[in-house]
């Protein structure tokens, strides 16, 4: 049997231009690609089975640190500064001693030996900062400055937690105890005009610490807990949230 000598292709060409192309006929779409398969909707034709093709993922929810957290952790710290400060005042404030004649005598100097020759409990005012910073300035300055101080102070720990990411343990406890550190000392200031120190620490016969209160200890460790988070190693999704660089743009690279 022989071939016809009539190409089949050439069928097609003498239907005529009006003529149908047939069914089983691939038809190229604008630009040379084949046109999508029928049935396969919108979503399907987005992502191959590869998935090598840029698909949006569902964004995920961002991350809202927790205010109760940031209140509850500032009003334990605020109370107990606050209740340890109206004993001190109750128990070791000196008292004036009164003869018969009630003629004023010395002040009674009252203290409380927890640790002989190294911790003692006695009652100060501290009218400046820390280790007694413009103590010795008027009031018309001291007062509004630290005020300012405080409110600065307050306001900036509000924002940076704000900002705080999940991985950022010690900065979330951090934050608050200092919150509560510097809110215990501006009521002091509000309320009488000075802090109220009792914590006396002597190293040496001396040497002895500036006394200091419990708002100052919680200050200090809330610093120590924000400089461990400073020098840290930062986690990739903390970098990038600082950054400003988006996950999917750092690993196209």
């Amino acid at each position: 049997m022989t071939e016809d000598a009539t190409p089949r292709d050439a069928a097609v060409e003498t239907k005529g231009a009006d003529a149908e192309p047939e069914r089983s006929a691939r038809v190229d779409a604008p630009g040379g690609e084949p046109p999508a398969p029928a049935g396969r909707d919108e979503g399907e034709r987005g992502s191959s089975p590869d998935g090598d093709d840029d698909v949006a993922a569902p964004a995920a929810p961002a991350y809202s640190p927790s205010y109760p957290f940031l209140i509850g952790v500032s009003f334990v710290t605020l109370a107990a500064d606050l209740a340890t400060k109206w004993w001190a005042k109750d128990r070791l404030e000196p008292r004036a001693l009164v003869e018969l004649a009630d003629a004023p005598r010395p002040l009674a100097f009252r203290k409380i030996e927890v640790i002989k020759d190294h911790l003692n409990l006695i009652y100060a005012r501290n009218h400046g900062g820390a280790w007694g910073i413009l103590g010795d300035e008027s009031e018309a300055i001291r007062r509004p400055f630290f005020l300012l101080i405080s409110l600065a102070a307050i306001v900036f720990i509000i924002s940076l937690y704000r900002k705080l990411h999940p991985s950022q343990i010690a900065l979330k406890w951090g934050l608050p105890l200092v919150l509560g550190g510097a809110l215990g000392n501006l009521v002091d200031r509000v309320r009488y005009g000075y802090v109220i120190d009792f914590i006396q620490v002597r190293f040496t016969p001396t040497f002895v610490w500036p006394t200091f209160n419990v708002a100052d200890i919680a200050i200090v460790v809330g610093v120590g807990l924000m400089a461990i988070d400073m020098f840290s190693p930062r986690r990739p999704e903390v970098a990038e949230k600082t950054s400003g660089t988006p996950g999917a743009k750092a690993s196209a690279g």
